[in-house]
């Protein structure tokens, strides 16, 4: 089944705050993404292209796989209908999520003084399952796959400088269900969308680096089919009490991942031991609310049931990266930290997207088997903070939403 209205979350407390995924590749994962000033892998490609300017004249490829397991998400509380009528004494689970996600990085060798750069990642995603009321009557499941394919172009304008143009092409492919005693919806929809990203590297000596990258916003305009029940228990339509009303349409609805501004650096000490700090601004107020489109075929009720515009208002965020790095002759050590706040606001935060902040620990290592292949292994776990909840809807607590990521990859060099 493939949804839009899961488009409309695209992630859950998946990865990032809100629904980005910033881990895809090792180093991320090893670093906590703290790796963007001082970045010379085949990952290059997508977090600073303009590095690629830099590095050795030759060509490297990373195939990886990242191992995601979300934890089942924990509601204790009370819920409010649109009705207005209150149960208490919820506690309730989502269903845990397990998931294996291919990555691919490549960097050209010089051309004509310009170094090409590639990447196939999945920079966004969701999978939120409930099996319990409340939380069934609106996130039964939600399951987003996104692949975004990032070509860049990198030019060294001097000894010191470089700069990067890339295009970044996503692919979406949802899925919703929600089942109410008196309504239920089944969407799919797919969709491809195109933004682009800039990258500026200024080395100010051999130790000390500066970055400055922007990925632009990417509104996904997802487009499918929707089928859509409801029964007037109170007649407020006119039918009749008990009165049912159904559609089958087309559905469209435009969700953005949202602009991302990093300003990095890094310092190199005589012990070869990297220092990396990255500042990350997150624009997510460009999500202010979820507005479904439904086509001819729909019936007016269902219409004005399902098709409500829903309130989002996003908040900007901040999100803190520091990385270490320790070369060791065949040997490269790697751990991070990251400080991340949640976009969520308390008056729109539901069973779809329970997010909170959080506090990521992560640590990694390369090993060199020859001079052209190097493998590695990264993990990196995002401890949730527990978040009250009140709004119209809820009243209560969620709990146990940690985040274990893992990565392995190999590294080629031709």
């Amino acid at each position: 089944m493939r949804n839009i209205f899961v488009l409309l979350l695209l992630t859950t407390a998946l990865f990032g705050g809100g629904y980005r995924i910033p881990e895809t590749s090792l180093n991320a994962v090893a670093l906590g993404a703290a790796n963007v000033a001082h970045i010379s892998g085949a990952d290059a490609a997508y977090y600073n292209p303009a590095n690629m300017a830099f590095m050795k004249n030759e060509a490297l490829i990373e195939l990886g796989v990242i191992y995601i397991g979300l934890n089942n998400v924990n509601y204790q509380g009370s819920y409010t209908s649109a009705s207005g009528t209150t149960t208490s004494g919820h506690n309730i689970n989502a269903t845990r999520e397990d998931f294996f996600i291919p990555t691919l990085h490549y960097v050209s060798e010089d051309i004509s003084g310009v170094r090409l750069g590639v990447s196939l990642v999945t920079p966004a995603g969701l999978s939120k399952r409930w099996q319990d009321a409340p939380a069934v009557y609106s996130s039964e499941e939600f399951t987003l796959k996104t692949i975004e394919l990032n070509p860049s172009i990198a030019y060294r304008i001097s000894d010191t400088l470089g700069a990067a143009f890339g295009l970044r092409a996503i692919y979406t492919d949802g899925a919703v269900k929600s089942t109410s005693p008196i309504s239920s919806r089944d969407m799919s929809g797919d969709s491809v969308d195109f933004g682009y990203n800039l990258a500026l590297s200024y080395k100010v000596t051999s130790e000390l680096e500066f970055a400055l990258t922007y990925r632009s916003r990417v509104d996904l305009t997802s487009k499918g089919d929707a089928t859509l029940f409801y029964r007037d228990m109170t007649n407020a339509f006119g039918g009749g009490f008990g009165a049912t009303y159904s559609s089958f349409s087309s559905a469209s609805v435009s969700v953005p991942v949202p602009a991302i501004l990093n300003i990095a650096a890094a310092y190199t000490f005589p012990s070869q031991t990297t220092l990396e700090f990255v500042y990350e601004r997150n624009y997510w107020s460009a999500y202010e609310e979820l507005d479904f489109n439904y086509g001819s075929g729909v019936d007016p009720v269902t219409n004005a049931v399902f098709g409500k515009p829903i309130a989002k208002n996003f908040k900007d965020t901040d999100t803190f990266r520091f990385g270490v790095t320790q070369e060791l002759d065949a040997l490269r050590l790697m751990g991070g930290v990251v400080i991340d706040k949640t976009p969520v606001p308390n008056e729109t935060i539901g069973f779809e997207l329970p997010d909170s902040d959080s506090l990521s620990l992560s640590m990694g290592a390369r090993y060199q088997i020859t001079q052209k292949i190097n493998i590695g292994l990264a993990a990196l776990y995002s401890m949730r903070e527990d978040r009250r909840v009140s709004n119209a809807s809820l009243q209560g607590e969620y709990s146990d939403a940690n985040v274990l990521i893992v990565s392995s990859a190999v590294e080629y060099k031709f």
